[in-house]
């Protein structure tokens, strides 16, 4: 099994490479996110042991863009930052787990082969529309080649829109399905934010169904 372990830590690094090649895996070193990065895409490895504080590109923004990318190789995040949000940003940019330091040498290893017998997850499904797509895992929004800036908020109602599969849905609905309970519940802002979909991702994307609601044609 190959593992590509990106850590800038000389100490921890030379440690866990001799101790992950002395449990039989094949380990890379590489000690900057840029070149943990490079190395990630252009070669194949079965795990990535990914540090969050790293020189060039951080352990964060390495990972966000191997998902990116369209590579879905399992990555354990490591890192001195144990607060909650820390590891569940680490988590919504596609980490698969996340270790914090200092940590128990037979802990990481039962994490290891945890995440290899799982394995690499298939790439999930593009949600499309003509040229509108939405990644679910990644929640990014492109339109052909431009990619789109939206709000969580506005990705809620574009996702839950395209998984309608062309289905006329209310402001009732939405309100129900992409706001929480405790928001405000006048139709009104279902008007304000499809007013600001449309105003991103183009016009002629939300078609108004009258008496009804709103809906994405799926071709």
């Amino acid at each position: 099994m190959r593992i590509l372990l990106i850590e800038d830590d000389e100490a921890l690094g030379a440690s866990l490479t001799w101790g992950l090649r002395a449990e039989g895996y094949a380990v890379h070193l590489a000690t900057t996110g840029t070149d943990g990065l490079w190395q990630a895409v252009e070669h194949g490895f079965d795990l990535i042991v990914l540090d969050v504080m790293l020189p060039g590109l951080d352990g964060y923004q390495v990972c966000a863009r191997l998902r990116e990318a369209g590579t879905w190789t399992p990555v354990l995040m490591l890192t001195a930052m144990d607060a909650d949000l820390d590891q569940a940003e680490g988590l919504d940019l596609g980490a698969d787990d996340y270790l914090t330091k200092p940590f128990a040498y037979p802990v990481l290893l039962a994490r290891l082969r945890a995440l290899l017998r799982r394995g690499a997850p298939a790439r999930p499904a593009l949600l499309a529309a003509g040229e509108l797509t939405l990644d679910p895992a990644t929640r990014q929004v492109r339109r052909g080649d431009r990619a789109v800036a939206l709000t969580p908020g506005e990705v809620t109602v574009l996702e839950y829109l395209l998984r309608a599969g062309g289905r006329a849905v209310s402001k009732t609905e939405l309100l129900d399905h992409c706001w929480d309970a405790a928001a405000d519940s006048d139709p009104a802002v279902v008007e304000v934010r499809i007013h600001h979909l449309r105003r991103k991702i183009g016009a002629g994307a939300i078609e108004t169904v009258r008496g009804t609601g709103y809906r994405i044609d799926p071709a």
